[in-house]
Protein backbone atom coordinates (compact mmCIF):
# COMPACT_ATOMS: atom_id res chain seq x y z
CA UNK A 1 0.00 0.00 0.00
CA UNK A 2 1.61 3.27 -1.11
CA UNK A 3 0.73 6.57 0.52
CA UNK A 4 1.27 10.03 -0.87
CA UNK A 5 1.03 12.53 1.99
CA UNK A 6 0.15 16.11 1.27
CA UNK A 7 0.11 18.33 4.30
CA UNK A 8 -1.15 21.85 3.61
CA UNK A 9 -1.80 24.08 6.60
CA UNK A 10 -4.91 22.94 8.45
CA UNK A 11 -8.11 24.98 8.45
CA UNK A 12 -7.92 28.13 10.55
CA UNK A 13 -8.91 27.23 14.09
CA UNK A 14 -8.00 23.57 13.59
CA UNK A 15 -8.64 21.47 16.70
CA UNK A 16 -5.85 20.02 18.79
CA UNK A 17 -5.00 16.38 18.12
CA UNK A 18 -7.34 14.09 19.99
CA UNK A 19 -6.00 11.86 22.74
CA UNK A 20 -8.69 9.39 21.74
CA UNK A 21 -8.12 9.24 17.97
CA UNK A 22 -4.73 7.59 17.74
CA UNK A 23 -2.89 8.22 14.46
CA UNK A 24 -2.92 4.45 13.83
CA UNK A 25 -6.65 4.78 13.25
CA UNK A 26 -6.01 7.00 10.23
CA UNK A 27 -4.83 4.14 8.02
CA UNK A 28 -7.11 1.63 9.74
CA UNK A 29 -10.06 3.69 8.47
CA UNK A 30 -8.70 3.36 4.93
CA UNK A 31 -8.62 -0.40 5.38
CA UNK A 32 -12.29 -0.33 6.40
CA UNK A 33 -13.44 1.69 3.37
CA UNK A 34 -11.25 -0.43 1.07
CA UNK A 35 -12.94 -3.63 2.24
CA UNK A 36 -16.40 -2.17 1.62
CA UNK A 37 -15.50 -0.74 -1.79
CA UNK A 38 -13.93 -4.00 -2.99
CA UNK A 39 -17.00 -5.97 -1.89
CA UNK A 40 -19.36 -3.54 -3.66
CA UNK A 41 -17.25 -3.57 -6.83
CA UNK A 42 -18.43 -7.08 -7.71
CA UNK A 43 -21.85 -5.56 -8.35
CA UNK A 44 -20.83 -2.67 -10.61
CA UNK A 45 -23.13 -2.52 -13.62
CA UNK A 46 -25.18 -5.53 -12.49
CA UNK A 47 -28.39 -3.53 -11.96
CA UNK A 48 -28.80 -4.87 -8.42
CA UNK A 49 -28.65 -1.99 -5.92
CA UNK A 50 -29.68 -4.11 -2.93
CA UNK A 51 -26.95 -6.72 -3.38
CA UNK A 52 -24.29 -4.07 -3.96
CA UNK A 53 -25.27 -2.24 -0.77
CA UNK A 54 -25.49 -5.43 1.28
CA UNK A 55 -22.04 -6.55 0.17
CA UNK A 56 -20.55 -3.20 1.20
CA UNK A 57 -22.38 -3.14 4.54
CA UNK A 58 -21.29 -6.67 5.48
CA UNK A 59 -17.66 -6.03 4.55
CA UNK A 60 -17.49 -2.71 6.41
CA UNK A 61 -19.06 -4.15 9.56
CA UNK A 62 -16.65 -7.08 9.52
CA UNK A 63 -13.67 -4.74 9.13
CA UNK A 64 -14.85 -2.43 11.93
CA UNK A 65 -15.34 -5.34 14.30
CA UNK A 66 -11.67 -6.29 13.95
CA UNK A 67 -10.51 -2.96 15.41
CA UNK A 68 -9.65 -2.29 19.06
CA UNK A 69 -12.11 0.42 19.94
CA UNK A 70 -15.61 0.85 21.33
CA UNK A 71 -17.47 2.41 18.43
CA UNK A 72 -21.02 3.69 18.25
CA UNK A 73 -22.75 4.19 14.89
CA UNK A 74 -24.40 7.64 14.87
CA UNK A 75 -24.93 7.83 11.10
CA UNK A 76 -25.61 4.47 9.52
CA UNK A 77 -27.98 2.35 7.50
CA UNK A 78 -31.06 3.53 9.37
CA UNK A 79 -32.86 2.88 12.62
CA UNK A 80 -32.58 -0.53 14.25
CA UNK A 81 -35.95 -1.77 13.01
CA UNK A 82 -35.00 -0.81 9.44
CA UNK A 83 -31.43 -2.12 9.22
CA UNK A 84 -30.11 -5.53 10.30
CA UNK A 85 -26.55 -4.21 10.68
CA UNK A 86 -24.70 -0.91 11.00
CA UNK A 87 -27.91 0.59 12.33
CA UNK A 88 -27.90 3.81 14.32
CA UNK A 89 -26.80 3.03 17.86
CA UNK A 90 -25.06 -0.26 17.04
CA UNK A 91 -21.76 -0.86 18.85
CA UNK A 92 -18.87 -1.98 16.66
CA UNK A 93 -15.24 -2.82 17.29
CA UNK A 94 -13.84 -5.21 19.87
CA UNK A 95 -15.17 -3.07 22.72
CA UNK A 96 -11.65 -2.70 24.15
CA UNK A 97 -10.22 0.74 23.52
CA UNK A 98 -11.34 4.33 23.02
CA UNK A 99 -15.00 5.26 22.69
CA UNK A 100 -15.67 6.87 19.34
CA UNK A 101 -18.61 7.96 17.21
CA UNK A 102 -18.82 6.72 13.63
CA UNK A 103 -20.70 8.14 10.65
CA UNK A 104 -20.66 5.84 7.66
CA UNK A 105 -22.09 5.05 4.28
CA UNK A 106 -20.66 1.72 3.07
CA UNK A 107 -21.89 2.48 -0.45
CA UNK A 108 -22.61 6.12 -1.22
CA UNK A 109 -24.20 5.76 -4.62
CA UNK A 110 -26.05 2.43 -4.80
CA UNK A 111 -27.83 3.42 -8.01
CA UNK A 112 -24.55 4.68 -9.45
CA UNK A 113 -22.92 1.33 -8.73
CA UNK A 114 -25.78 -0.66 -10.20
CA UNK A 115 -25.56 1.42 -13.40
CA UNK A 116 -21.74 1.67 -13.45
CA UNK A 117 -21.94 5.46 -13.20
CA UNK A 118 -19.33 7.84 -11.74
CA UNK A 119 -18.57 8.85 -8.14
CA UNK A 120 -19.72 5.84 -6.10
CA UNK A 121 -17.65 5.60 -2.92
CA UNK A 122 -17.40 3.91 0.44
CA UNK A 123 -17.10 6.61 3.13
CA UNK A 124 -16.84 6.99 6.89
CA UNK A 125 -15.88 9.54 9.51
CA UNK A 126 -14.93 9.08 13.14
CA UNK A 127 -14.70 11.49 16.06
CA UNK A 128 -14.55 11.40 19.82
CA UNK A 129 -17.81 10.42 21.47
CA UNK A 130 -20.30 13.24 20.93
CA UNK A 131 -18.33 14.78 18.07
CA UNK A 132 -20.72 13.95 15.22
CA UNK A 133 -24.34 15.06 14.93
CA UNK A 134 -26.78 12.16 15.12
CA UNK A 135 -28.76 13.36 12.11
CA UNK A 136 -32.14 11.77 11.29
CA UNK A 137 -32.68 10.09 7.94
CA UNK A 138 -34.49 13.05 6.35
CA UNK A 139 -33.57 15.63 3.74
CA UNK A 140 -31.18 18.46 4.47
CA UNK A 141 -30.87 21.74 2.58
CA UNK A 142 -27.14 22.14 1.96
CA UNK A 143 -24.79 24.93 1.00
CA UNK A 144 -21.04 24.46 0.70
CA UNK A 145 -18.05 26.40 -0.61
CA UNK A 146 -14.35 25.67 -0.51
CA UNK A 147 -11.62 27.19 1.67
CA UNK A 148 -10.11 30.65 1.32
CA UNK A 149 -13.22 32.82 1.63
CA UNK A 150 -14.24 35.14 4.51
CA UNK A 151 -16.43 33.49 7.17
CA UNK A 152 -20.16 33.87 6.60
CA UNK A 153 -19.85 35.01 2.99
CA UNK A 154 -22.75 32.69 2.11
CA UNK A 155 -25.70 31.44 4.14
CA UNK A 156 -28.98 29.54 3.99
CA UNK A 157 -30.86 32.66 5.05
CA UNK A 158 -30.10 34.15 1.61
CA UNK A 159 -31.32 33.29 -1.87
CA UNK A 160 -29.22 31.12 -4.19
CA UNK A 161 -28.68 34.18 -6.42
CA UNK A 162 -27.43 36.26 -3.50
CA UNK A 163 -25.02 33.51 -2.48
CA UNK A 164 -23.63 33.11 -6.00
CA UNK A 165 -23.20 36.88 -6.39
CA UNK A 166 -21.40 37.16 -3.03
CA UNK A 167 -19.11 34.26 -3.90
CA UNK A 168 -18.37 35.72 -7.35
CA UNK A 169 -17.47 39.08 -5.82
CA UNK A 170 -15.13 37.43 -3.32
CA UNK A 171 -13.52 35.39 -6.09
CA UNK A 172 -13.19 38.41 -8.34
CA UNK A 173 -15.28 37.04 -11.21
CA UNK A 174 -18.73 37.53 -12.70
CA UNK A 175 -21.63 35.37 -11.43
CA UNK A 176 -21.73 33.76 -14.87
CA UNK A 177 -18.25 32.37 -14.20
CA UNK A 178 -19.34 30.50 -11.07
CA UNK A 179 -20.09 26.78 -11.39
CA UNK A 180 -22.60 25.20 -9.01
CA UNK A 181 -23.05 21.52 -8.28
CA UNK A 182 -26.69 20.41 -7.89
CA UNK A 183 -28.36 17.01 -7.61
CA UNK A 184 -30.48 16.40 -10.72
CA UNK A 185 -33.86 16.02 -9.04
CA UNK A 186 -37.38 17.37 -9.79
CA UNK A 187 -37.34 19.14 -6.41
CA UNK A 188 -34.52 21.34 -7.72
CA UNK A 189 -36.31 22.66 -10.80
CA UNK A 190 -36.80 26.15 -9.33
CA UNK A 191 -33.21 26.26 -8.05
CA UNK A 192 -31.80 25.25 -11.43
CA UNK A 193 -33.99 27.81 -13.21
CA UNK A 194 -32.83 30.60 -10.86
CA UNK A 195 -29.16 29.72 -11.35
CA UNK A 196 -29.50 29.59 -15.13
CA UNK A 197 -31.28 32.95 -15.21
CA UNK A 198 -28.22 34.30 -13.41
CA UNK A 199 -26.01 32.77 -16.07
CA UNK A 200 -24.36 30.45 -13.56
CA UNK A 201 -22.88 27.20 -14.84
CA UNK A 202 -24.45 24.06 -13.35
CA UNK A 203 -22.82 20.68 -12.88
CA UNK A 204 -25.73 18.27 -12.46
CA UNK A 205 -25.07 14.98 -10.68
CA UNK A 206 -27.36 11.97 -10.59
CA UNK A 207 -26.37 10.78 -7.12
CA UNK A 208 -23.54 10.91 -4.61
CA UNK A 209 -23.80 14.29 -2.96
CA UNK A 210 -20.94 13.58 -0.51
CA UNK A 211 -18.60 13.66 -3.50
CA UNK A 212 -20.49 16.69 -4.79
CA UNK A 213 -19.86 18.67 -1.61
CA UNK A 214 -16.21 17.63 -1.36
CA UNK A 215 -15.72 18.74 -4.97
CA UNK A 216 -15.88 22.41 -3.89
CA UNK A 217 -12.54 21.94 -2.08
CA UNK A 218 -10.69 20.70 -5.17
CA UNK A 219 -9.84 23.40 -7.74
CA UNK A 220 -9.41 20.74 -10.44
CA UNK A 221 -13.16 20.04 -10.40
CA UNK A 222 -13.86 23.75 -11.22
CA UNK A 223 -16.92 23.54 -8.91
CA UNK A 224 -17.32 26.63 -6.72
CA UNK A 225 -20.48 25.99 -4.72
CA UNK A 226 -22.82 23.15 -3.80
CA UNK A 227 -26.54 23.90 -3.46
CA UNK A 228 -29.71 21.92 -2.88
CA UNK A 229 -31.37 19.21 -0.83
CA UNK A 230 -29.90 15.78 -0.14
CA UNK A 231 -29.80 13.28 2.69
CA UNK A 232 -29.03 14.67 6.16
CA UNK A 233 -26.73 11.75 7.07
CA UNK A 234 -24.67 12.44 3.95
CA UNK A 235 -24.52 16.06 5.07
CA UNK A 236 -22.72 15.03 8.26
CA UNK A 237 -20.23 12.93 6.28
CA UNK A 238 -19.54 15.78 3.88
CA UNK A 239 -19.14 18.21 6.78
CA UNK A 240 -16.60 15.87 8.37
CA UNK A 241 -14.53 16.01 5.20
CA UNK A 242 -14.70 19.81 5.01
CA UNK A 243 -13.78 19.94 8.69
CA UNK A 244 -10.46 18.38 7.68
CA UNK A 245 -9.63 20.44 4.58
CA UNK A 246 -11.40 23.73 5.17
CA UNK A 247 -14.39 25.38 3.55
CA UNK A 248 -17.82 26.41 4.71
CA UNK A 249 -20.90 24.23 5.06
CA UNK A 250 -24.42 25.05 6.20
CA UNK A 251 -27.31 22.64 6.58
CA UNK A 252 -30.95 22.83 7.59
CA UNK A 253 -33.20 19.81 8.05
CA UNK A 254 -36.19 19.55 5.70
CA UNK A 255 -39.31 17.71 6.86
CA UNK A 256 -42.06 16.47 4.57
CA UNK A 257 -44.46 15.31 7.27
CA UNK A 258 -44.97 14.91 11.02
CA UNK A 259 -43.47 11.40 11.00
CA UNK A 260 -40.14 12.86 9.86
CA UNK A 261 -40.30 15.55 12.55
CA UNK A 262 -40.87 12.85 15.15
CA UNK A 263 -37.89 10.90 13.78
CA UNK A 264 -35.74 13.98 14.39
CA UNK A 265 -37.03 14.37 17.93
CA UNK A 266 -36.19 10.72 18.67
CA UNK A 267 -32.51 11.33 17.94
CA UNK A 268 -32.40 14.42 20.12
CA UNK A 269 -33.07 17.25 17.64
CA UNK A 270 -34.95 19.94 19.59
CA UNK A 271 -34.78 22.96 17.24
CA UNK A 272 -36.23 21.68 13.98
CA UNK A 273 -35.52 24.96 12.14
CA UNK A 274 -31.89 25.31 13.16
CA UNK A 275 -29.24 26.16 10.58
CA UNK A 276 -26.17 24.01 11.28
CA UNK A 277 -22.68 25.28 10.54
CA UNK A 278 -19.68 23.06 9.94
CA UNK A 279 -18.67 22.58 13.57
CA UNK A 280 -22.27 21.91 14.62
CA UNK A 281 -22.14 18.78 12.47
CA UNK A 282 -18.57 17.64 13.10
CA UNK A 283 -16.74 18.91 16.19
CA UNK A 284 -13.20 18.50 17.46
CA UNK A 285 -10.68 16.23 15.83
CA UNK A 286 -12.20 14.23 12.97
CA UNK A 287 -10.87 11.54 10.65
CA UNK A 288 -12.55 11.10 7.26
CA UNK A 289 -11.82 8.27 4.82
CA UNK A 290 -13.21 7.32 1.42
CA UNK A 291 -12.42 4.68 -1.19
CA UNK A 292 -13.68 4.88 -4.75
CA UNK A 293 -16.00 2.14 -6.00
CA UNK A 294 -16.44 3.58 -9.49
CA UNK A 295 -14.27 6.22 -11.15
CA UNK A 296 -15.15 9.76 -10.15
CA UNK A 297 -13.97 13.35 -9.78
CA UNK A 298 -12.38 12.61 -6.40
CA UNK A 299 -11.18 9.00 -6.63
CA UNK A 300 -10.58 6.22 -9.12
CA UNK A 301 -12.71 3.14 -8.69
CA UNK A 302 -11.82 -0.44 -7.85
CA UNK A 303 -10.04 -2.26 -10.69
CA UNK A 304 -9.95 -6.06 -10.93
CA UNK A 305 -6.95 -6.94 -13.10
CA UNK A 306 -6.34 -9.97 -15.28
CA UNK A 307 -3.59 -11.25 -12.98
CA UNK A 308 -6.07 -11.48 -10.10
CA UNK A 309 -4.84 -8.37 -8.32
CA UNK A 310 -7.19 -5.61 -7.17
CA UNK A 311 -6.29 -1.92 -7.10
CA UNK A 312 -8.01 0.77 -5.05
CA UNK A 313 -7.68 4.50 -4.54
CA UNK A 314 -8.54 6.14 -1.24
CA UNK A 315 -8.23 9.44 0.56
CA UNK A 316 -7.95 9.91 4.32
CA UNK A 317 -7.97 13.27 6.12
CA UNK A 318 -7.52 14.48 9.67
CA UNK A 319 -8.89 17.76 11.04
CA UNK A 320 -6.24 18.44 13.70
CA UNK A 321 -3.33 18.41 11.25
CA UNK A 322 -5.08 19.31 8.00
CA UNK A 323 -3.27 16.31 6.51
CA UNK A 324 -4.61 14.66 3.37
CA UNK A 325 -3.20 11.29 2.33
CA UNK A 326 -3.95 9.72 -1.03
CA UNK A 327 -3.57 5.97 -0.75
CA UNK A 328 -3.26 3.57 -3.65
CA UNK A 329 -3.77 -0.06 -2.76
CA UNK A 330 -2.68 -3.06 -4.79
CA UNK A 331 -3.65 -6.40 -3.28
CA UNK A 332 -3.81 -10.04 -4.26
CA UNK A 333 -7.49 -10.95 -4.42
CA UNK A 334 -10.41 -10.06 -2.18
CA UNK A 335 -9.87 -9.35 1.52
CA UNK A 336 -10.49 -12.27 3.88
CA UNK A 337 -13.86 -12.48 5.63
CA UNK A 338 -14.75 -14.05 8.92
Amino acid sequence: MATSPASPPGPEGSPRPSRVLDRVLVLEMVRVTEYAAIAASRWIGRGDEKSADQAAVSAMRDALNRLAFDGRVVIGEGERDEAPMLYIGERVGTGAGPRIDIALDPLEGTTITAKAGPNAMSVLAIAEEGGLLNAPDVYMEKLAIGPGYPPGIVGLDRSPSANVKALAEAKGVRPSEIIACVLDRPRHEALIRELRELGCGIHLIGDGDVAGVIAVTNPETTIDIYLGQGGAPEGVLAAAALRCVGGQFYGRLVFRNEAERERARRVGIADLDRIYALEDLARGDVIFAATGVTDGSLLKGVKRLRNGRITTESVVMRASSGTIRWVRGDRRGDPPTR
